[in-house]
């Protein structure tokens, strides 16, 4: 096996998962097979890195026990942060301080667990390691709850993200069915999502045998119509008195306005340009009692589906140290600018083998839920989404507990 004899830094970046340190347990477990000597972790990302904040791994990860409550600790345990890292032309003094810890640590990979914008980190460093002749190695490692990376099946978190998203929305749907009402009520739904509806669409999975589900799911991959909307709640509302909808955050006029800028949501932006989207369920909720009449509530999960370690997928946490562990396989076979993909082989029985692609045809993409899968009126899902994302939520990991609470694993 091809090896790595200097030492590797692991990162974190966006926003966090129930699963993404399981991608750090993967990448070092996968790090001490090959026998590395020293593997560290960038506090924050790369912004922590050019502060050379970085700790040493093997002082929290030197036992087993440690490893697996590691992997049942939600969000970032290395800390996660926004930077947006400037391109090489003109900004030498950047990439070469960025280069010049990784001399200092002796760091010969590097490993950067992200999304979207943080595969854009692996391919400005691997590009201008590249035209710099360096011989430092750059893997990135999938993690969105969001599931909107190109090339790969899906991406460790989601599966875990989606298992929440439908036990919450059957939870919610058992109480406000119980209530009794004689006059309507409608419970609005709102799950994260900006251009990518892959996590609403999970709401799909609450419609089972014990379970009608959600009356209407909406996406951003199809304009929404205020006016249709409503006269489906009037529709359901003729037929029965309790009537749940689940909404992407970010589903969008026809003008291209997103619905939670109607009611004075989306007016900040991060460094990276992307609108901080917040009140679409409530906004809604305030039209369709306003036009209806009818009762309203507005639920948004927010950062509950992404931190929900206790309601983690088996699948999913297994998946994501499958990805950081690969991901040391490839850089120690020489292979820089490149993200661990995972190719769905078998459906049944569910299996995903795990590769590697060229990191320029992923970054700054976006896959969005295919259209066909999506019901022709737009309020729904077909077979095919039921089918792609039933394998991802499978099987269940019990919490270490302590005192009565699940325990994670914090830096000192």
């Amino acid at each position: 096996m091809a090896k790595i004899t200097g030492n590797i830094v692991i990162g974190q970046s966006g926003g966090p998962t129930a699963v993404i340190n399981a991608s750090v347990a993967g990448i070092y477990k996968a790090a001490k097979d090959m026998g590395v000597n020293k593997v560290y972790g960038m506090v924050h990302g790369i912004q922590g890195f050019l502060e050379r904040n970085l700790i040493s791994l093997e002082e929290y990860l030197d036992n087993g026990i440690n490893i697996e409550i590691l992997k049942r600790t939600p969000s970032a345990f290395l800390g996660t942060c926004r930077y947006k890292l400037p391109e090489a032309d003109g900004n030498e003094a950047v990439y070469e301080q960025i280069f010049r810890v990784m001399e200092d640590y002796d760091i010969e990979a590097f490993f950067y667990i992200g999304g979207n914008d943080s595969m854009d980190t692996v391919k400005l460093l691997s590009d201008y390691a590249k035209a710099h002749d360096r011989k430092e190695r750059f893997v990135g490692i999938p993690k969105t709850v969001d599931n909107d990376l190109p090339v790969t099946d899906h991406c460790p978190g989601y599966g875990s993200a989606a298992k929440y998203i439908a036990t919450s929305l059957k939870e919610v749907i058992r109480d406000v069915e119980s209530t009794g009402l004689s006059n309507p009520t409608v419970l609005l739904v709102e799950i994260m999502g900006r251009h990518a509806g892959w996590l609403a669409a999970a709401s799909v999975l609450a419609k089972c045998e014990d379970c009608a589900g959600a009356d209407a799911i909406y996406l951003p991959e199809r304009v929404f119509d205020i006016d249709n909307f409503v006269e489906h709640i009037r529709e359901v509302g003729a037929k029965k008195n309790t009537i749940v909808i689940a909404v992407s955050e970010g589903i969008k006029l026809a003008d291209g306005r997103f619905v939670c800028e109607l009611g004075g949501g989306a007016d900040t932006v991060d460094v990276f340009g992307h609108k901080q989207l917040s009140g679409c369920a409530l906004t809604l909720a305030g039209i369709v009692s306003a036009r209806t009449g009818f009762k309203t509530r507005a639920i948004e999960l927010s950062t509950l589906q992404r931190a929900a370690n206790h309601m983690a997928s088996l699948t999913d946490i297994d998946e994501a140290m499958q990805a950081g562990y690969h991901g040391v396989i490839a850089a120690a076979e020489g292979k820089t600018g490149v993200m661990v993909v995972m190719e769905r082989v078998s459906q049944q029985p569910y299996f995903c083998r795990m590769d590697t692609y060229d990191i320029h045809n992923i970054a700054n993409g976006e896959k969005k839920v295919p259209l066909e899968w999506i019901t022709e009126d737009g309020r729904g899902l077909k077979e095919e989404m039921l089918r792609y994302v039933r394998p991802l939520i499978m099987g269940e990991v019990l919490p270490v507990y302590v005192d009565g609470l699940p325990a994670h694993l914090v830096r000192r």
